[in-house]
């Protein structure tokens, strides 16, 4: 698993928006946050309008967010590449959705869950890793907002208040 200061690993994933994003073309960014996602976990489902209320109140600060669906789309067919576009379509998420069918970036970041957030500073050092809110499934019953405060924390020069934290949600469906 990537560890705090670890460089961002590098990747070219295909995306629901018709193009292929290389890790290098987020290199403008003062923050990246890279979050493994799918379509089907209730934890997941449970936190995208707080994540997506994080991505949109970060944006104008020059965070940018790309999320990576490395689940096995055989055992779980509703996180194949068609379903992915079609949830982009109807919902419209403010961030890259990448598709990783090889599940080698996953294995790159040491990835475990969906969601499981890794924030990189400027300078594409992991941050922070871990989870958003501390109940992704209810996120508006959450009482800690980690990854708000990390990137907080970043834009204005200092480390995370808490690095590192266990991401909640389901697993990474593994081949």
């Amino acid at each position: 698993m990537l560890q705090i200061g670890d460089p961002l690993p590098t990747f070219n994933l295909p995306a629901t928006d018709g193009r292929t994003y290389a890790s290098s073309d987020f290199d403008d960014a003062r923050a990246l946050v890279v979050f493994f996602t799918c379509n089907h976990c209730p934890y997941v489902i449970g936190s995208d309008e707080s994540t997506r209320r994080t991505a949109e109140t970060f944006a104008g600060r020059g965070v940018r967010f790309i999320g990576i669906n490395s689940n096995n789309a055989l055992t779980h067919p509703a996180d194949d590449f068609a379903h992915m576009k079609a949830r982009m379509e109807q919902l419209r998420f403010p961030w890259v959705y990448a598709r990783d069918e090889s599940q080698d970036v996953a294995r790159a970041f040491g990835a475990e869950r969906t969601p499981h957030f890794f924030l990189f500073d400027a300078a594409h050092k992991l941050a922070y890793r871990g989870r958003a809110v501390d109940t992704p499934q209810q996120a508006g019953r959450a009482t800690t907002h980690e990854l708000d405060d990390a990137i907080e924390a970043v834009l204005d020069g200092h480390p995370a208040p808490t690095p590192v934290t266990d991401p909640i949600g389901c697993s990474i469906k593994w081949k």
